[in-house]
């Protein structure tokens, strides 16, 4: 329920900020960012407060249908849609102003600024995204929280805050703007779709279950046998779990080799 209260509160905030109207080609692509926030407010709802987060206590399968929509779906939706300004908006003129003045200049804030810009830069937004995945991973730390609630919401809370770091290193999220090149966004999103898939394998070639929570569930949706749930979770997590960082790839290839920039600069467009 926390989550979906965050939601609505985010929902709230954009629709409150949304008030100006917007025109001609600019109007279209604020409906497609307005879709894309829309999308990536409903993965996190689906992930963490609708039947499939019961279903992930019985069925890894659903399990990792939920890191799947927190590392790959939601974000990604979000840092597309752009909404930080327009959310920003609706907030009270002073406390906006009080903020800004605090976090911008306040020799008090300036800790906050350092590490703001030091996880923002690509290799430590990519550093944190892998790592946080890749730890939460582990056996000790997957079966602790499939013991204890806190812990579980915690990783949640890092999936989703560690992916929003990555799609933002990424991809230009407006008034923020990616660090990297074209050639480098697509290393970039490839090494970490990469990661993903080393803990697929791992995963679904793997001779036992890793997971004693899972293991030693009496019965499963479906009847599926503890190391058949694995499989079956790894392939949730290799192919959809892939599909925002190929969409990326492909993109980020198109704008490389998109020959419509170099012609502008030479005033060839339109010939």
């Amino acid at each position: 329920m926390p989550a979906l209260g965050l939601v609505v509160v985010a929902a709230v905030l954009y629709v409150l900020g949304g008030r100006r109207r917007v025109s001609g080609r600019h109007g279209h692509e604020q409906t497609g960012r307005t879709i894309a926030f829309a999308l990536g407010l409903a993965a996190i709802v689906v992930a963490l407060d609708s039947p499939l987060d019961s279903l992930a206590d019985r069925l890894f399968l659903a399990h990792m249908a939920q890191h799947v929509l927190l590392l790959a779906v939601a974000p990604p939706l979000l840092v597309v849609a752009a909404p930080w300004t327009r959310m920003w908006q609706p907030l009270p003129l002073g406390f906006r102003r009080a903020v800004a003045r605090v976090v911008a200049v306040s020799p008090r804030a300036r800790w906050l600024r350092a590490t703001a810009h030091g996880v923002g830069h690509p290799l430590a937004a990519w550093t944190l995204a892998s790592a946080t995945l890749v730890v939460w991973h582990l056996p000790a730390a997957y079966d602790l929280t499939l013991r204890n609630d806190v812990v579980h919401e915690l990783e949640h809370a890092l999936f989703f805050l560690t992916a929003l770091l990555f799609w933002g290193a990424a991809v230009d999220s407006p008034p923020f703007r990616s660090r990297l090149d074209w050639p480098k966004r697509i290393a970039f999103v490839g090494s970490g779709m990469l990661v993903g898939w080393v803990l697929a394998v791992v995963l679904a070639f793997a001779a036992s279950p890793l997971y004693a929570p899972y293991a030693d569930l009496a019965h499963r949706p479906g009847g599926l046998s503890a190391l058949a749930d694995q499989r079956l979770a790894a392939g949730v997590m290799w192919v959809p779990g892939s599909l925002a960082y190929s969409i990326a790839v492909v993109v980020f290839v198109y704008r490389w080799l998109d020959p419509a920039p170099a012609r502008r600069r030479l005033g060839l467009a339109g010939r």
